[in-house]
């Protein structure tokens, strides 16, 4: 990449860093443009050359903020025990409520009423994100070891994780124990695995073509 490239790519995300403090901070529906601009510093002129409006830099930062889960699960998928499908329960349960539910302003407005287009699109980009590496990573590693008992490896994940924080959206009260066993009945995972005897939870590429390809 070129220093000019570089020094596009600079700006654009200090702009979308910028935004992102402001929806934490102040909420989305009070955050203007010129909010962003005078926190980072530029013309409005030099933000529209990179966005045409503040829809476009609010899509910028939902990407952030998955970028940021991504990373957390391929945290969880590097520490994850071979054959321990509790302890990988335990902790994806435990990146879902860190991740997709931490309660700044930003993301109490994207699930709000006046908002629910924007949250909506926000959970799809999750779902379809989070489906497909999975697919590409766990999924491949269990499948070395099990049987997947699951057809549309990818479009159940993708049904899971939106069925999933939309239940703990409604129900945040809800007992980590009552997830784990959701998300193992729907995979048709066996809890009762200990670490020695079967994996965690994952499918394979090839069985994750099982979509509709």
């Amino acid at each position: 990449m070129d220093s000019e490239s570089s020094l596009h790519e600079a700006r654009r995300a200090s702009i979308v860093e910028a935004a992102r403090q402001l929806f934490e901070e102040q909420g989305l529906s009070r955050t203007s443009v010129q909010d962003i601009t005078n926190r980072v510093g530029v013309t409005r002129t030099l933000f529209y050359h990179y966005f045409p409006d503040k829809e476009a830099v609010t899509s910028a930062v939902l990407d952030d903020y998955i970028g940021d889960y991504l990373e957390a699960l391929h945290h969880w998928n590097a520490e994850r025990q071979r054959g321990n499908i509790e302890h990988a329960l335990e902790s994806v349960v435990r990146i879902l409520r860190l991740g997709v539910f931490e309660n700044d302003s930003f993301r109490r407005a994207l699930a709000s009423r006046e908002n629910s287009a924007l949250y909506l699109e926000f959970l799809n980009r999750v779902a379809d994100r989070t489906a497909t590496y999975i697919v590409e990573t766990t999924v491949r590693d269990y499948e070395t070891l099990h049987e997947i008992k699951i057809d549309h490896v990818y479009e159940t994940f993708y049904v899971l994780i939106i069925g999933i924080v939309g239940f703990v959206r409604r129900h945040p009260e809800v007992d980590d124990e009552v997830l784990k066993d959701l998300i193992a009945q729907t995979l048709h995972m066996d809890r009762g695995t200990g670490p020695h005897d079967g994996p965690e939870h994952k499918p394979h590429e090839s069985t994750s073509r099982k979509r509709t390809d």
